[in-house]
């Protein structure tokens, strides 16, 4: 392995690198994909964007691959497992339910920052039952990213009814608030455009500027 080659490895997130050391080339085509559905968005990218982005052939992709929505789905379920892997930490935060709300949306906005392509792909997902999904395969696995997207939101869900219930959080619609919340910090994927010099602490900082007036529409006002 070349030095660029070992410098990539140690940069890589801990899911990718997973992926790497068992099957490189799979990997390779999911993040080059994730950054082709980003760029184009999924129903204007092609096996042949993706080959071109790789320098390779259509007959690499479809080694793994039987069809451009099978890839999506694979990009989609990596950019929910990071968001996953961002938000269990925060799930174990003591403290009322206010200060764990916030940490929960904290860990998602930096998550949604650092992972802008793949998060990018996830947010198209949302749309995607809509078509594409014509095998049975396709639909089951489907069904699965939306159970997942589901659990994701269940806990935000769950946080607000305990900030209402200690009286940290105002009185609202939990299922609705749970969406609003979600999609205020998912909304960065349109605008947030990732630089060479951004570091964890200059996404900690834009992640607190995002999630600060979501937390202020929702904390109880104290008398």
């Amino acid at each position: 392995m070349t030095d660029k080659a070992q410098n990539a490895d140690a940069l890589a997130p801990e899911p990718i690198k997973k992926v790497r050391k068992r099957e490189l080339k799979k990997e390779e085509i999911i993040s080059s994909a994730a950054s082709c559905f980003m760029e184009r968005g999924y129903h204007a990218t092609s096996i042949d964007d993706v080959a071109r982005r790789l320098g390779s052939t259509k007959g690499r992709i479809y080694h793994y691959y039987a069809s451009k929505t099978d890839l999506f789905f694979d990009v989609h379920r990596v950019g929910m497992t990071y968001l996953f892997d961002a938000l269990r930490p925060a799930l174990s935060t003591k403290g009322d339910g206010a200060t764990v709300l916030r940490v929960m949306l904290m860990a998602h906005a930096q998550a949604m920052l650092e992972y802008h392509t793949f998060e990018n792909v996830v947010a198209q997902g949302v749309q995607l039952h809509r078509f594409e999904a014509t095998t049975p395969d396709q639909r089951e696995t489907l069904r699965e990213l939306i159970s997942s997207r589901d659990t994701f939101e269940k806990h935000f869900k769950e946080a607000i009814a305990a900030g209402i219930k200690d009286g940290t959080l105002r009185k609202v619609d939990v299922s609705v608030t749970a969406k609003v919340l979600l999609g205020g910090l998912q909304w960065s994927i349109f605008w947030y455009r990732p630089r060479d010099n951004d570091t964890a602490a200059t996404r900690k900082r834009l992640a607190g500027k995002m999630v600060d007036p979501l937390m202020e529409g929702v904390v109880a006002t104290r008398a």
